[in-house]
Order: structure tokens, then C-alpha cells, then sequence
């Protein structure tokens, strides 16, 4: 039975480092190559040993696919396909081509210039990794070998986000990557057709959680800001510099010019600047209110968000700051925290979700006094506030996506554990599918049972209609005709039809079943008995009694005969064409019960 199996080497029940390893058919694909927000070891990167032990990886994999910009999908790339070893194509879409590169380069400054780490892939590598791959378009059907072929759909989340389904012959997979059901201020939600997968392959950050509306989260988050601006306080919002960043500098900037606020607003590091050159030049990835406005104004050119200088932390009074990274792991964002967390009139707003072992995932469990490098301990004194506008499904559209794409199975990837095995319970029981949940280095099997497309002519489907009622649409409906095989392709004909194709003669096959029996009377007389009866019981068929004595039943002739020297001794030959096996096998049952009575 042909099966399609399923290795996350990262993101098993566990969010970061997402890596999924896919054989399909005798196809070998690699979905995404993260690294891990919360490590700074070897539990960083993925472990690529498990996709083989002997052999480069090139010879084993037949192609890798980045979802989306984010580094829990794409961190490890660079490392993978230049330090590991893989000449393979890479697929991506083509604004997370041009991201890509900026946020891997700006990843490795702040770990090696920075931190002064050795064994990290360098900024050549990173352009030599980016050579090797091929950008999609939307819809697109993109064929890798002569077999696989991939297709890429919108996923929301960030600029460039996709889905992509992975297709051998008549099995395929679809995998989400990360994904939001609903549009936002800046993008349109995640969309896919019904294409019945064998596997959906989804993530599940928010497995449990049920957002509230958007407008409500929206009015809090700006009356949050708007009252620490009131009494003098400072607010970070550390966000990753594509994504939640735009979305939220759109909220503030509306808010500022309706309200006629003074406080300064900045955007820390120069990767804001080249992030909005990147949303005007994919503005068809946006949504439509951003796609209408373009044409009077950009709205990504914002008059009241300045960019930010290293300095102006230190400055006295109000102000707001967005500093990256989102969770506070490391760069600007954990510089201008350790400034500002002394302070009870200073806030910090964690907009997204957290990884364990950040600074973000540690405040916001409520840890007031943090070990910092050279185990200094940090007072956190500031007001901690969590508001989720994170780009992930929540659990409501996790079920959303399964109802549209009807999966025969689904694969939980990019969750934490428990939280996973609520939403595994209400999926199986919503959907009757088989739900997994691997952890890492875990391999989950799927067998499938792949559909064979067959073409039925006309004339049989025509023939087919006027023989009986007309079909119900939701019912399969039995169909008989000769299976032509041709050219890898299936065709479903009439029997005429098959044999003036192919040059042949027809045969016709009949089964005949011999009854014995005792009855003195003559033949014709046994035979209009016999008749008789079966009019009564077959009140719904065609019953003739023919001219040489012999009954017909439809296609079914019966006939009664003398085989011996004995007039008493009967015989009765039931015949029937294979087609009416069925009603053959009924005639002769019918007659066997009432032969005694007949002959009584």
C-alpha cells in the first residue's frame, strides 16, 4: 500500500527551528530550515544527520521549500546547503527571495560581530545559499522532476508567506507553514481550494486559544500606549522587522494624526527602511485597502515614525519605540529593555508569541529578576503587558483551513505538546481524520489510498442514463464497461466501443446451471407450470413464455428436458450472460424452492 512518511527534524512538538523532512512516493522533499530562538548550541540548527548517514544530502533530497522570511524557517538555510553540504534546488516565493538575505545577514552580525561566535555560516555563504534558489509565483504549478511537481497558495502571516502543496502522481501533501485565517490592516488571509490532500501538515502556535475580535484588541493596545504615554512613561514593543511591525506602526500612525499626539515614535534599526521598500515593491501581497490607497499614497512612508538613533533611549520624557527582535533574545530590543526596565512608569508590550529560554517567554510567565550575561541580575520593574497580534492561526482558524481543504489526514507540527493533543481530540472528532503529532526526530507513517482518474466515453455515460434512473450526485453509482489502458492514462468504455478499437471479435460468455427433478408430466406442460410461477414472483420483469416451450426472464432462458429413458426424470437448464450474475443466481434460487410445489 503506498504510504508517505513524515520526519520533523525541528517544530515537533515544539515551536522553533521548523524542519520537516517529506518522502512521497519515492520523492524526498525538506520543508523549511529554521533555527532556534531559544538556543545558542548545537540544539540551534536542526539535526540533518537523520535525513542520511552515508552520501551528500543532494543525492538524498530532491528539493527543499522555505515557507516563509521568519528565521524559525529559514535561519538554518545558509547553514545547511553550505556548511552541510546541499546543491539541490530551494524553493521560496519571490518576496521571501528578497528578505531572505537581509534578515540571515543581520542575524549572523549580531551572533558573530556581536557575540563573537565561531562555527556560523558568513555573509558569502549566505549569498552562495541564495544562488541556489528558484522563486515562485503564486498558483503557480512548478515541476521539480518529471514527477514531483509543487504549488505554492497564500498564507497571511507576513509579505511572501505560503503554503505549499507537494504532489507525486495521485499523492500529495499540503503543508501551511505558518498561516492567519483572518486579514489584517496590511495583509489578506490565508486561502486554499478544496484539493483533498492525503496529509495536511499544519502549524498549531495557538492551538488552544480562541482570539477575541480584532477592534477590541486593537482599542486596548492603544489605550495601553496611550496611558503610559499620559504619565511620562517610555514603551518598547519589540517586534521582528517584517510583519507585526508594519501592522502595528499602520495602528499607531492613525491613532497619532487622529488624536494630535506629540510623543516621538521610532523604529530601531535600518532594516525598516529596506522593509518598506519591500512592501511597495510586492504590493500585490497585500491587501486590498493597501493595494486601493497605493495608488493616492503609501502607506508604509509614516509622518509620525522616525527612525530611531541609539542615543534617544537615554532621552528624557515620553516616547513610544519599536526595536527588534520580538522576543527579546537579543539586538536593539534587549539593549533598550535592560535600559528601561528599572522604571514602574516604563511598558513593554509583547506583541507576538514568545520561544522558552527568551527573555520575552520569561517575563511574560511573570520572572521579575532575570540573570543577565556575566550573571548579572536585572530588576524588572516596568509594566508587562502581552497583546496577541500575532500573524498565527488561532485554533477556530486551524479547523477553518481543514473544512476548506478536506484532508484525508492531518499532522501537527510548530505546537507546544499539550495544547497539541486538545486540538489532535476536537479534530478527530470534528473531522473523523486521523490527527499525528511527532515529536522531533519522531517518524510518523500515512498510508494512502491514491484515486485513479479514469475518462468514461459519452455513449456509455449516454447508455448508462437511458438504462436506468437518473444519478444522485452524492451517491457513487456501479458502472460497467471495458477499462482501456493506454499511454499511463485509463479509459472506461462500452464494450462495442472497446472491441472495434482494438480489432476484436465478440465472444459471449454464458453460465448455464443444471437442476434434476422428478415430474410425470409432458415438458410443456412442466414448462407453463414453471411459467406461471414465475409471473407471480417477478411481477417487475419481462417473463415470456416462447414458442419452443423454453421461458425467458429478461436475458435468462430456462428450458426443461428429458435426459433419460425415464419421461419422470427432468432436467432444467437455467443460462444466464455474466452481466446478470446477479439476477441468474436469484431465477435459480427462486426455481429450486418451487420445484416441489410444481411438481407435487
Amino acid at each position: 500500500m503506498p504510504e508517505i512518511k513524515v520526519t520533523p527534524l525541528g517544530a515537533g512538538q515544539d515551536v522553533g527551528r521548523s524542519c520537516i523532512l517529506v518522502s512521497i512516493a519515492g520523492k524526498n522533499v525538506m520543508l523549511d530550515c529554521g533555527m532556534h530562538m531559544g538556543y545558542n548550541d548545537d540544539r540551534r540548527f536542526p539535526d540533518f544527520s537523520y535525513i542520511t548517514q552515508n552520501g551528500r544530502l543532494t543525492d538524498f533530497l530532491d528539493c527543499v521549500i522555505i515557507s516563509h522570511f521568519h528565521l524559525d524557517h529559514c535561519g538554518a538555510l545558509p547553514y545547511f546547503s553550505e556548511m552541510v553540504g546541499y546543491d539541490g534546488p530551494i524553493y521560496m516565493t519571490h518576496p521571501t527571495k528578497a528578505i531572505c538575505p537581509i534578515l540571515l545577514e543581520d542575524f549572523r552580525k549580531i551572533t558573530v560581530d556581536k557575540k563573537g561566535e565561531t562555527n556560523f555560516f558568513t555573509s558569502q555563504m549566505i549569498k552562495d545559499c541564495m544562488k541556489k534558489v528558484v522563486a515562485v509565483h503564486l498558483h503557480q504549478t512548478v515541476q521539480v522532476d518529471d514527477e514531483l511537481e509543487i504549488k505554492a497558495y497564500y498564507a497571511g502571516h507576513v509579505l511572501g508567506a505560503a503554503m505549499f502543496q507537494i504532489k507525486v502522481g495521485c499523492e500529495s501533501v499540503v503543508y501551511t507553514g505558518d498561516y492567519n485565517m483572518t486579514p489584517d490592516r496590511h495583509l489578506g488571509a490565508a486561502w486554499i481550494d478544496k484539493c483533498r490532500p492525503d496529509l495536511l501538515i499544519s502549524e498549531s502556535t495557538y492551538a488552544t486559544t480562541i482570539r477575541d475580535s480584532k477592534r477590541c484588541r486593537e482599542r486596548d493596545f492603544l489605550k495601553k500606549v496611550h496611558e503610559a504615554i499620559e504619565r511620562g512613561g517610555k514603551v518598547l514593543i519589540p517586534v521582528f522587522a517584517l510583519g507585526r511591525a508594519q501592522e502595528l506602526c499602520i495602528l499607531l500612525e492613525t491613532f497619532w494624526e487622529r488624536m494630535n499626539l506629540k510623543a516621538p515614535i521610532y523604529f530601531s534599526t535600518g532594516l525598516t527602511e529596506k522593509a518598506n521598500h519591500y512592501y511597495k515593491l510586492f504590493i500585490t501581497w497585500t491587501n486590498q485597502k493597501i493595494r486601493k490607497t497605493f495608488v493616492q499614497r503609501n502607506m508604509f512612508e509614516f509622518k509620525h515614525i522616525k527612525a530611531f538613533d541609539r542615543a534617544f533611549a537615554d532621552n528624557p520624557g515620553p516616547m513610544v519605540v519599536f526595536a527588534t527582535p520580538g522576543m527579546l533574545h537579543a539586538g536593539q530590543s534587549l539593549q533598550i529593555f535592560k535600559k528601561w526596565a528599572g522604571n514602574e512608569k516604563n511598558m513593554v508590550i509583547m506583541p507576538g508569541y514568545c520561544v522558552q529560554g527568551t527573555v520575552g517567554h520569561k517575563i511574560l510567565g511573570g520572572q521579575r529578576k532575570l540573570e543577565m550575561e556575566g550573571r548579572q541580575i536585572l530588576e524588572v520593574k516596568m509594566q508587562v503587558e502581552y497583546m496577541s497580534f500575532s500573524a498565527h492561526a488561532d485554533a477556530k482558524g486551524i479547523m477553518q483551513l481543514i473544512r476548506q481543504a478536506e484532508p484525508r489526514n492531518v499532522l501537527l507540527v510548530h505546537g507546544e505538546a499539550k495544547k497539541m493533543e486538545f486540538l489532535k481530540q476536537k479534530i478527530e472528532q470534528e473531522f473523523h481524520v486521523t490527527c499525528h503529532m511527532p515529536a522531533n526526530g519522531e517518524t510518523v507513517t500515512v498510508h494512502t489510498n491514491p484515486n485513479i482518474p479514469v475518462d468514461v466515453s459519452l455513449g456509455l455515460l449516454k447508455r448508462e442514463l437511458t438504462i436506468g434512473p437518473l444519478p444522485d450526485s452524492k451517491r457513487p453509482k456501479l458502472m460497467h464497461g471495458t477499462l482501456i489502458i493506454k499511454d499511463n492514462s485509463f479509459r472506461l468504455v462500452s464494450p462495442e466501443q472497446a472491441l472495434k478499437e482494438l480489432g476484436l471479435a465478440e465472444h459471449q460468455l454464458r453460465f448455464t446451471c443444471r437442476i434434476h427433478f422428478q415430474d410425470p408430466r409432458k415438458e410443456h406442460e412442466t414448462g407453463l407450470r414453471l411459467y406461471n410461477h414465475l409471473k407471480t414472483f417477478l411481477k417487475d420483469y419481462s417473463v415470456q413464455h416462447l414458442s419452443d416451450t423454453s421461458i425467458m426472464v429478461e436475458s435468462i432462458l430456462i428450458q426443461v428436458t428429458v435426459q433419460s429413458e425415464d419421461p419422470a426424470t427432468k432436467l432444467l437448464l437455467v443460462s444466464w450472460t455474466y452481466q446478470d450474475e446477479e439476477m441468474g443466481s436469484y431465477v435459480t434460487s427462486l426455481l429450486k424452492k418451487a420445484l416441489p410445489q410444481i411438481t407435487a
